[in-house]
């Protein structure tokens, strides 16, 4: 595979860590990379909720103010007639 890896590098990846951590250690840190992945999504989920409020409030705020003005605009032509 170019610029892949292969089966045969998985494998030396996976002896070296074995051999650096022990067999023991490794379920303790596939268990801890998958709780940060989990509090990471969890943060970034919430991080998209607080946006699309926010945008949502942004956007509302802009419907009022186009509002006011369509309804100053109608009344400056009233009072022009």
């Amino acid at each position: 595979m170019l610029g892949g890896i292969g089966l045969q590098e998985i494998i030396i990846i996976l002896l070296i860590v074995s051999l650096l951590f022990g067999a023991k250690k490794i379920p303790e840190l596939a268990k801890g990379i998958g709780q940060a992945l989990k509090e990471f999504r969890k943060a970034m989920k919430e991080e998209d909720q607080k946006n699309k409020i926010d945008e949502d409030k942004e956007e509302k705020k802009d419907n009022e103010d186009e509002k006011k003005e369509t309804q100053e605009i109608s009344k400056n032509l009233e009072d022009k007639r």
